[in-house]
């Protein structure tokens, strides 16, 4: 009996030992009852997918430029919603309008001269793609967001000017449906596959 034990609890380290040894994101153990022993390895997740899903090279550059555009702007729009959770307090804090209109002056001023640069180099795809990820990171339509802070006349100032140039600030981020590609890219970054 104090063999199989002394076994067991050989087989457990072993396991223990080369888990830790060569791969730590796994761990395993034996289990030991009634004279029999039973091994065990938790492995991680592993997502499998296809060569290529696409039946053209057309279609999989397509795919390819969606997920150069969606890794560019995702940051931003993860910026939006961090920026937008900070400055939301202390805006809804302010005592009276004057010093609303002069912190968001404030603060719009600072993200046009650290973040303007980049924002107006993107092409109309990539805003398209940014207007769908800040609805999707922040819960709100950037026409919302301008509205709340700006005001109704220079949400549609701005929202004409995206419709000139295609865009519409309105559009909700739909990952069920007409997003799901974005959303696939979105899961294959936080995954690490991108």
């Amino acid at each position: 009996m104090a063999g199989k034990n002394l076994f067991c609890f050989f087989i457990s380290m072993l396991f223990f030992v080369q888990g830790y040894a060569k791969a730590p994101e796994l761990s395993a153990s034996a289990l030991c009852q009634e004279g029999d022993t039973m091994y065990y390895v938790r492995l991680p997740t592993v997502y499998v997918l296809p060569k290529s899903p696409f039946r053209t090279k057309r279609a999989a550059a397509q795919y390819n430029r969606l997920v150069a555009k969606v890794k560019k702007v995702y940051p931003y729009a993860r910026m939006a919603a961090q920026l937008l959770q900070q400055y939301d307090s202390l805006y809804t804090a302010a005592p009276d309008d004057k010093t609303r209109k002069k912190y968001l002056k404030a603060v719009e001023t600072q993200l046009f001269k650290e973040y303007g640069p980049q924002i107006r180099n993107l092409t109309i795809s990539e805003g398209r793609i940014l207007i769908k990820l800040i609805d999707r990171e922040t819960k709100h339509t950037s026409y919302e967001l301008i509205k709340e802070f700006k005001g109704g006349l220079q949400a549609a100032f701005w929202q004409g000017i995206a419709r000139i140039f295609g865009n519409n600030l309105k559009d909700e981020y739909d990952p069920q449906k007409e997003d799901q590609l974005i959303e696939q890219i979105l899961f294959f970054i936080f995954m690490g596959v991108y």
